[in-house]
């Protein structure tokens, strides 16, 4: 086992969602509401002289965009990457706009040009987000060589920055713009992953609700049908016994008492099968036969998968249901150990009054140790293989195995290789009290051995 954890393939992550035109365009409401409220109270309130004229009809520009995405395109309308990082590609650009107005990087509201980039990396992939952010430096570098001069009151000079400000504003958005972007980007990508990766543990487990559905589906048709099939081979062994001999039904009815039979040995199959391999549903089993249950899903021929059971006292075996969340995170941990072992991987099952454990060990190049303290992150893998693995076999291995109760510990063997521990508390996971009668099955403590 390594920590490249590659039980689960994917094509590749998912792209990113598509994002709400209606969203956007009430952002961009909110954006012009304020806009034109700040315009009117400083130049009518304050007494600065402002270009109104000039201004409104930049604020004018986004309320006709936004009237004519209202009216080409139904509000639940959701863009694309591109449409979106053109829209706000806009924003900064009608911002900018406003700016260059009203005195560039001298006034107060530059600080509003880390907006659109905040909200780009909120909801847009790493390479739009550069792009907006570029475009956005570009702008406070424009703005910093060239815009009118800030407004002021009349009659009074309005002060002149010192260059040394000017150039220390121009580095504060730079920098802040780069910082804010990234990190919420980071921050938001981290959420994404999280997200898609609890939707993929989601998936696995209602596929292995369905699988056991089928199985329990399968029994209960056994059982309903064989009263029905009893009763036809009874009446077609009747028929068959009272035709003559040479009768031309003779032969039909040998066939259909034939066939009946053939259907009754393969509802008994149904029907008894789920019992032997310890699979049914219906059915408790001893915790041990469950965890052998969980690694026979997966075969390597070149490795050999030895099962070991002990416990103290040996015949109080925790008999437990065949629970979807155990046997789908036992199978990920141990297909993700034969994955990576060399020729050999032990799972042992211990038990005594208070705990039952499972220890997981490969002979392979274990967990790297960069990564152990982060094991169970989504995502997480060093490795991406041609069936398109991306690590999310661990995380939904762990949080499947954490909802029975189970904790989780990962460690590299001294001699090399993989380790790992899953424990229960024992009144959680036995469904029911012990009881000498149903430990017949119980395992004797030798070694089992599968391929």
């Amino acid at each position: 086992m390594s920590a490249v954890d590659l039980s689960v393939p994917i094509a590749a992550q998912a792209a990113f969602d598509r994002i709400s035109l209606r969203r956007l365009v009430l952002i961009r409401w909110v954006a012009v509401t304020g806009q034109a409220l700040a315009l009117v109270t400083v130049h009518y309130g304050l007494g600065f002289r402002l270009p109104l004229v000039a201004a409104f009809g930049v604020v004018a520009c986004s309320v006709l965009f936004n009237l004519g995405f209202l009216i080409s395109r139904r509000a639940a309308t959701r863009l694309g990457e591109r449409e979106a990082t053109l829209f706000l590609g806009y924003d900064t650009l009608q911002l900018a706009g406003l700016l260059f107005l009203t005195g560039g990087l001298e006034n107060p509201f530059a600080i509003l040009m880390l907006a659109p980039v905040t909200i780009a990396a909120t909801i847009l992939s790493q390479r739009p987000v550069i792009g907006l952010a570029g475009f956005a430096i570009a702008a406070v570098t424009g703005l910093a060589l060239w815009h009118l001069p800030l407004p002021w009151r009349s009659g009074v000079t309005p002060p002149v920055l010192a260059p040394e400000l000017v150039i220390g504003r121009w580095t504060a958005l730079v920098f802040a713009i780069g910082f804010i972007g990234s990190y919420t980007w980071s921050v938001a990508r981290e959420a994404r992953r999280l997200r898609d990766a609890v939707a993929e543990t989601q998936l696995a487990l209602a596929r292995e609700q369905r699988v056991s559905a089928v199985g329990a589906l399968a029994a209960a048709a056994a059982h309903e049908l064989g009263s029905p099939l009893a009763t036809i081979a009874v009446v077609a062994g009747e028929l068959a016994r009272d035709l003559v001999p040479g009768s031309p039904h003779a032969e039909d009815a040998k066939l259909l008492l034939s066939q009946s039979e053939r259907c009754r040995r393969i509802l008994a199959e149904l029907a008894h099968r789920p019992q032997e391999d310890g699979s049914s549903p219906y059915t408790r089993l001893p915790f041990s036969a469950l965890v052998e249950a969980a690694g026979a899903l997966y075969h390597d021929p070149r490795v050999r998968l030895i099962f070991a059971a002990t416990g103290v006292p040996e015949d109080t075996e925790p008999l437990v249901e065949r629970s979807p969340e155990i046997m789908h995170g036992l199978h990920n941990l141990i297909q993700n150990a034969v994955q990576f072992a060399r020729r050999e991987v032990s799972v042992a099952t211990f038990w005594d009054t208070g705990t039952v454990t499972v220890e997981i060990a490969d002979d392979g190049p274990g967990f790297s140790p960069g990564l152990l303290s982060r094991l169970g992150e989504p995502y997480l893998s060093g490795r991406l293989d041609a069936a398109g693995h991306m690590g999310l076999g661990i995380f939904i291995a762990q949080n499947l195995l954490e909802r029975s109760g189970a904790q989780l510990g990962f460690t590299n063997l001294q001699d090399g290789g993989a380790h790992v521990v899953i424990s229960w508390k024992r009144d959680n996971l036995e469904t029911v009290a012990r009881h000498p009668a149903a430990t017949a099955r119980t395992p004797d403590g030798s070694e089992r051995q599968s391929r």
